[in-house]
């Protein structure tokens, strides 16, 4: 299924892997893989301008490959580093293409894209911790992505709980994950929709495996209540 916004055609993957492609050609990629959970299914599609990969849990060379340009930007968090994870031996500046790393609060104007970072982490205190009340992804170690293709900005909040820089996000399409367990889940994210008011919503990072398994339904159910579009990409 493609969802056609405004100027944007979308497409979800699976897990956090979304494509965004402005009416002018710009294609963007958002964590694109990891290739062991079969989010791009075999596809090779290589016209990925501009690749964003939010942290380690999502950062996968073989898909960035798969999807990206020859001439192609890729935009990691800083904190990536390839010898902290046990599936890939080569870090991003191995990739035989354009990187930049970034911080989690930056932006920028590449080209005719607009782009910005925000935190993503969940917690030590809050419910999405492990039994020994260790978050999955601790502050500093990731970060969401916001891109403004032909006028839509998109926000992808990465793996995270809702934060209070949330709150002043700009956002006409809004991407939470809505799994649970090492995100927020369906109903936090049916509130951060709720108060940040985009023009659409389309949930991912939920149901590619168990421990994100949810009822996307009952989400958008929740959403349309509260007034807000919503649209599932299955």
């Amino acid at each position: 299924m493609t969802v056609r916004f405004d100027a944007v055609t979308v497409d979800w993957f699976g897990l956090a892997t979304v494509r965004l492609e402005g009416q002018t050609g710009a294609v963007v990629y958002l964590d694109p893989g990891p290739e062991e959970y079969g989010v791009l299914d075999g596809l090779e599609p290589r016209d990925g301008d501009l690749i964003l990969v939010s942290h380690d849990h999502h950062y996968d060379p073989d898909s960035i490959r798969r999807v990206a340009r020859e001439d192609a930007l890729v935009v990691v968090h800083e904190s990536i580093d390839a010898n902290e994870i046990d599936r890939v031996d080569e870090g991003p500046e191995d990739l035989a293409l354009e990187v930049e790393r970034v911080a989690a609060d930056e932006s920028f104007v590449l080209g005719p894209l607009d782009l910005f970072t925000t935190p993503a982490y969940n917690d030590p205190d809050g419910p999405h911790t492990d039994e020994n009340g260790v978050p999955s992804h601790p502050e500093g170690q990731g970060c969401g992505f916001g891109v403004t293709v032909d006028g839509v900005t998109a926000f992808w909040p990465g793996d995270t709980d809702v934060l209070p820089v949330h709150e002043d996000v700009p956002v006409d399409l809004l991407l939470p994950p809505i799994g649970g367990t090492v995100t927020m889940d369906r109903r936090e994210a049916a509130a951060l929709a709720d108060r940040l008011e985009p023009d659409l919503v389309l949930p991912v990072h939920y149901d590619t495996f168990s421990m994100i398994e949810t009822d996307a339904d009952a989400f958008v159910v929740d959403v349309a209540r509260r007034g807000v579009p919503v649209v599932l990409d299955e």
